[in-house]
């Protein structure tokens, strides 16, 4: 470790000694990189994300009520309809005539409960290709649920249900030679390839377990956008941070700091995922081409170029909704994330960091995508802006601040 870099981690001490937080002296100092040791970054990232107050006098009573709001949560949401516990002096509610598992009202217990398997399945099929080059996801967490998994409560985990949803009917195909094939809808639907994440012992559960359960909740709390797919690999990078924070204190409770963080995070991005909202101004529609329009703007040789048969939804729709985190390998876009987050208006910078990874001239000598994209086809083009050829994001994220200053 250089001596700079000490010195840099010191920085962070002083600034988050403070007993009242100085937010944008913290932000200044985040924009050019976070430091891992000594959980640095996850505790920033909580901060920067308006999740934990600026005053550390509040922290504790502040910390204690979100995670047990989330453990109420777990109670309320991650359990079979007709099921209750049974030392709180519920007692079980059987079918009746009135709601059972045919019943269409949408105020049915049991009619809620196959729509949520619905979300489940698709969260479920995502999660487990969540960072499929990297074997952390599929580590047992130091910290499973208890909640879940006490064997003396009546909740189920989302394991189970999956399971049970999966293996509930098979599908009969019969060919033109009249014979028939049975097959579980696993199998037919190929939710579970063989490169997927196996599944643990119970009494275990595996991080990618962790981040379905956050966004089951989640979808469960925000009926209106529900789950998006993509979402997973927002929240992955997240809980990524939290969970192998080197300080055990905050890393126990990394499920719920993260679910409370991505919930902030979205609350600002949530409108990109409305499909609804495509064509507004805060849509999805209105930010990809904005980052055209800065291209324009910035450089119009290569706008004219791109322009004339690439759209930008072919290849900004996932830079901007992922947060570039398709883009680049987990380390790299955490240190994106670590600019992005500490940019008082994140979003508009997103899309400065969009327009820098286009118009990137040469760099030591080689030639970058700029000169690549003004001579490349359609063919060439589409394959680099779909599989970004650039992994130096210190020097994209320099060009990015250029452009946000006018350079």
């Amino acid at each position: 470790m250089s001596s700079s870099y000490r010195s840099r981690i010191q920085e962070f001490k002083v600034a988050l000694s403070e007993e009242k937080l100085d937010l944008n002296a913290l932000r200044e100092l985040c924009f050019s990189g976070i430091p891992f040791e000594g959980g640095i970054r996850a505790l920033c990232w909580k901060v920067l994300l308006n999740y934990l107050p600026l005053d550390q006098t509040m922290w504790d009573s502040f910390l204690k009520k979100q995670r047990e709001g989330y453990s109420q949560f777990l109670k309320e949401m991650i359990i079979q309809p007709g099921i209750a516990k049974a030392n709180l002096g519920l007692s079980r509610e059987d079918v009746t005539m009135e709601d059972h598992p045919l019943n269409p009202s949408p105020e049915s217990k049991w009619n809620n409960y196959f729509r949520d398997n619905e979300v489940l399945l698709q969260i479920d099929k995502d999660v487990r290709r969540l960072y499929p080059d990297m074997a952390f996801f599929q580590w047992p967490t130091d910290y499973p649920c208890q909640l879940i998994l006490d064997p003396q409560n009546d909740y189920e985990t989302l394991r189970c249900r999956v399971e049970q949803t999966t293996l509930k009917a098979q599908t009969v195909d019969r060919n033109r030679s009249g014979v028939t094939n049975v097959s579980s809808p696993g199998k037919a639907l190929n939710l579970y390839p063989s490169n997927e994440y196996e599944v643990l012992p119970n009494g275990c559960e595996a991080h990618w377990e962790v981040v379905e359960r956050i966004l089951f909740i989640y979808a469960k709390l925000n009926p209106g956008i529900a789950y998006v797919q993509g979402m997973n690999e927002v929240v992955g990078p997240l809980y990524y941070t939290f969970a192998t924070d080197p300080n055990d204190k905050w890393r126990e409770h990394a499920e719920a700091d993260t679910f409370f963080c991505f919930t902030n995070l979205m609350s600002e991005n949530r409108d990109m995922f409305i499909k609804s909202l495509d064509d507004s101004q805060c849509g999805i529609t209105y930010k990809m081409e904005s980052v055209y329009s800065m291209l324009k703007e910035k450089d119009m040789e290569l706008y004219i170029k791109l322009e004339q048969n690439i759209k930008p939804q072919y290849f900004t729709f996932r830079w901007l909704t992922l947060l570039l985190s398709q883009e680049f390998l987990l380390p790299d876009v955490i240190r994106i994330w670590d600019t992005l987050f500490s940019d008082q208006d994140r979003f508009n910078f997103l899309i400065l960091v969009c327009c820098a990874m286009l118009v990137m001239p040469v760099l030591c000598g080689f030639r970058l995508i700029r000169d690549q994209l003004l001579a490349g086809d359609f063919t060439i083009n589409m394959r680099l802006l779909q599989d970004y050829p650039i992994s130096d994001v210190h020097t994209i994220l320099a060009k990015a601040k250029e452009l946000q200053d006018g350079s």
